[in-house]
């Protein structure tokens, strides 16, 4: 028997575990920059900042387990919400106690809204400012996805942090075209906003504006006067050059409260981690760690290695000397590349567990290097390491 929605929701918020809701502390500032070590505090258990949040976009973080996860020390992943809404349904998945009992997964989850997917997956899109109304990419099949039917969708799922609906300004766009995104951006938020009935799911507001500072004070004035829980950075690392990205993010961040979570979406470089954390970042998502595994790309301290190259055929050494993930210390590059080249899905499993192992290991050393006031010598020491980015091309 189908719930009503609002029914829905209300059912799986009795179910949630009765603890403090959401918060977030600043443990400790760098007094080089702006760097800051910070724990948000969730439903499902607390996330220490700043955190790199690995994609799991079908509900699952592709090749691996849940308990692999959790062995890898991820403390949140990432779900999206135009895909679950499209396959298998988020009503399917409330009917079956909400993502977190359905994917096996008791650590936080944070869902985008699915605004990206529509604009980049869809068939057919029309955008208005009742929402937009585009064609499933899988099945041709005609939807409309508004502000509150985005957070309604959310609040099914059970995420411990929801992303407003917001529309993704390509690059390059004209100031004129990204003020017309923007205000009909801010405008979605404040229904997404107004449209939230569970409380114990904190709700973020994305700041879009593209490459220009006026538009991004713009609309940080405009989502901080509305009032959300945390404030995401979107519409970056779409095409423009890195040293604009950069310059965007630091201007827009320095605006945004410090009091609360500062989330930079769609950026995962090892090195844009470093520099956006000193600018004062406390999150991030992005698909490299896992799509990058899938195409042969590993990361080392160095840089990175393709485990494809022919120089590895005999390479009895592991991916890198002294890692200690499970496929470090258990499997050769000889034997990983030769997995690789025959399509064997092992590949993908060994080469995502050590690439997540990398970015967890990353985050933690960085954290701790902020605790201890020596995050500007962590941060030359990574890039003395680095010098040759692509240790075998």
């Amino acid at each position: 028997m189908r719930h009503a929605p609002c029914a829905m929701r209300h059912a799986l918020c009795a179910m949630r575990p009765k603890q403090m809701s959401f918060s977030f502390e600043i443990i400790h500032k760098s007094e080089e920059n702006h760097a800051r070590l910070g724990k948000i505090r969730t439903l499902h258990g607390c996330v220490e900042t700043p955190a790199f949040v690995p994609v799991g976009t079908q509900a699952t973080v592709k090749a691996l387990t849940p308990e692999e996860l959790c062995g890898l020390r991820v403390q949140m992943i990432l779900a999206n919400t135009y895909h679950l809404y499209l396959r298998p349904g988020h009503d399917v998945i409330g009917r079956l106690g909400g993502l977190h009992r359905f994917m096996h997964w008791d650590r936080p989850i944070l869902t985008d809204s699915g605004g990206y997917q529509v604009f980049s997956l869809s068939r057919f899109m029309e955008i208005s400012d009742r929402g937009v109304a585009f064609q499933s990419h899988i099945d041709g099949s005609r939807h409309l996805l508004t502000p509150e039917k985005v957070v309604q969708i959310q609040e099914i799922l059970g995420s411990d942090i929801m992303m407003c609906l917001d529309e993704c300004t390509p690059y390059p766009a004209s100031h004129t075209e990204s003020q017309r995104s923007l205000d009909l951006s801010i405008g979605w938020a404040r229904r997404c906003k107004e449209s939230r009935s569970v409380q114990d799911c904190s709700l973020f507001g994305i700041v879009q504006g593209s490459m220009f500072e006026d538009l991004r004070a713009y609309g940080v004035e405009a989502l901080t006067n509305i009032g959300f829980d945390g404030y995401a950075l979107g519409g970056l690392s779409v095409g423009e050059p890195k040293e604009l990205m950069l310059s965007i993010a630091g201007f827009t961040l320095s605006l945004l409260p410090d009091s609360l979570p500062k989330y930079v979406m769609g950026v995962g470089h090892p090195e844009d981690l470093l520099e956006l954390v000193s600018l004062g970042a406390d999150m991030f998502d992005c698909v490299i760690p896992t799509r990058n595994a899938r195409n042969g790309q590993l990361f080392v301290r160095s840089g990175t290695l393709n485990i494809c190259n022919a120089c590895y055929r005999e390479d009895e050494g592991p991916v890198e000397a002294g890692c200690p993930c499970y496929t470090c210390r258990h499997y050769s590059r000889a034997y990983l590349r030769h997995l690789f080249m025959a399509k064997e899905l092992l590949a993908y499993r060994l080469n995502t567990i050590h690439n997540i192992h990398f970015f967890m290991t990353f985050m933690k050393e960085t954290r701790e290097a902020i605790r201890q006031g020596r995050f500007a010598l962590f941060k030359r020491d990574f890039y003395a390491q680095r010098s040759n980015l692509s240790i075998d091309d």
